[in-house]
């Protein structure tokens, strides 16, 4: 069987429910970012305006981190399209695309200003407000910053701390101390290696040179993607400024760490090859895709901590593997998730078909388009293929060497599916609707 596709024209203007702007003067609306807040049914738009690549490095930001003038969140009521509360950023860098800078859990929000390395969680209240909670970056705790002032005006001024040699400057900022996230994050790693050896002649050494010689680089580490991994802790990716703002993180050295908001300490740090952290994924995968507690569709992705067929590809893999390191590295590179990135269809049920993920998998992301049919097999019955799916009708381009992208989304119990096929440089892009009957 072959999924249909169909050409919809909404002539009949009793179908369209509103039409609401959100984008105002030179913002744009930003068509890579959307989350559903599924308890109150809301919706969390974003619009911005133009990048500058260039933006001078002041206040405290990073340099070689792009900067937005003006970044809003729009949350929305989708009965009716009622525009609930609005969230503005100015001159920061958020990255919108595939949701990788913002992420929600139930109704807390977290989004990381790349530019200012700061990690705002905001609280979705069911009257529609956005309530800021707190920010973790340069300081931690709500009292930081008086404590941190009054401890200045104490001893003088900063520039006596300076002069004492108390503090290590922080690269690219203008500031006296390292920012509360990195001294927790030091802290933690100082004392981690310091119970590594319990006699003080190792020990030392030990230090010297898994510590002492590697701390600029630890200093140097900025924050690149944050999740929830429940409502106390958070997943937190480390890396370079470069690493920060590419899509393609894979050829970057990084780090995780496991935060935990109320007593804000650092309670965990791998490095990205780390065997410790991927044995934790391997069992326990479906832990770090939590995006609800209240979620119900979302509880039956596939993945290869509840899938016997996932968790064979994986081992399969695993076994093809040469460089064993270089497989871990691989399979954590996605993490931190982006926040409602997997489809829950049932189409991509495990137990139920098999497919060739390289062509279509329920992870949210482009694809390059191939001439065949992308074919669903029966598990129970290996051999019957069940249906068939084509991305849409081919361009008109006469240059057949154009690449071709496509990006399915797949409702989350319906038969029904949107193919978004694009050829690069070559835009509009075409839009289907499959439905199987």
């Amino acid at each position: 069987m072959t999924w249909n596709v169909r050409t919809i024209h909404f002539a009949n203007s009793r179908m369209m429910l509103y039409v609401r702007s959100l984008a105002s003067c030179n913002e744009l609306i930003c068509k890579d970012f959307f989350l559903y807040v599924e308890r109150n049914q809301f919706g969390l738009f974003a619009t911005s305006t133009a990048q500058i690549q260039d933006a001078p490095a002041v206040g405290g930001a990073i340099p070689g981190v792009p900067s937005i003038e003006k970044i809003t969140f729009h949350l929305l009521r989708l009965e009716d399209g009622v525009i609930l509360d609005e969230k503005v950023f100015q001159n920061d860098y958020v990255n919108l695309a595939h949701n990788m800078g913002v992420f929600l859990y139930d109704d807390l929000l977290a989004v990381v200003s790349l530019r200012y390395q700061t990690i705002h969680i905001l609280q979705i209240r069911d009257s529609g407000n956005l309530v800021d909670v707190r920010a973790i970056g340069a300081y931690c705790r709500e009292d930081d910053e008086l404590f941190i002032n009054s401890s200045s005006q104490f001893s003088g001024n900063r520039g006596d701390l300076v002069d004492n040699g108390i503090h290590y400057e922080q690269p690219n900022s203008n500031n006296s101390f390292l920012s509360g996230i990195k001294q927790r994050l030091l802290s933690f790693i100082f004392r981690e290696i310091w119970s590594e050896e319990t006699d003080q002649t190792p020990r030392v050494q030990c230090l010297k040179k898994k510590f002492y010689f590697h701390f600029q680089d630890y200093v140097d580490l900025m924050i690149w993607k944050v999740q929830f991994l429940d409502r106390h802790h958070l997943l937190i990716k480390f890396g370079s400024v470069d690493g920060g703002i590419s899509r393609n993180t894979d050829q970057h050295p990084a780090f995780f760490a496991v935060y935990n908001m109320e007593t804000t300490e650092i309670v965990a740090f791998y490095q990205n090859a780390a065997d410790e952290l991927y044995l934790l994924f391997e069992q326990f995968c479906d832990h770090f895709h939590e995006a609800s507690i209240n979620s119900l569709y979302m509880n039956f992705i596939s993945s290869h901590s509840n899938n016997v067929h996932a968790l064979e590809q994986l081992r399969c893999m695993k076994n093809k593997a040469t460089i064993f390191s270089q497989f871990v590295k691989k399979m954590l590179s996605p993490l931190p998730f982006n926040c409602q990135s997997l489809s829950p269809s049932p189409y991509f049920d495990q137990s139920l078909f098999r497919f060739d993920e390289k062509l279509i998998s329920a992870t949210d992301r482009h694809r390059q388009v191939t001439d065949h049919p992308i074919r669903f097999i029966s598990r129970r019955q290996p051999n019957n293929l069940k249906f068939k799916i084509k991305p849409g009708p081919e361009f008109g381009s006469a240059d057949g060497r154009s690449k071709k992208i496509s990006y399915f989304l797949f409702h989350p119990f319906l038969p029904l599916a949107l193919s978004i096929q694009q050829t690069l440089f070559l835009p509009p892009s075409v839009v289907n609707i499959h439905f199987r009957r």
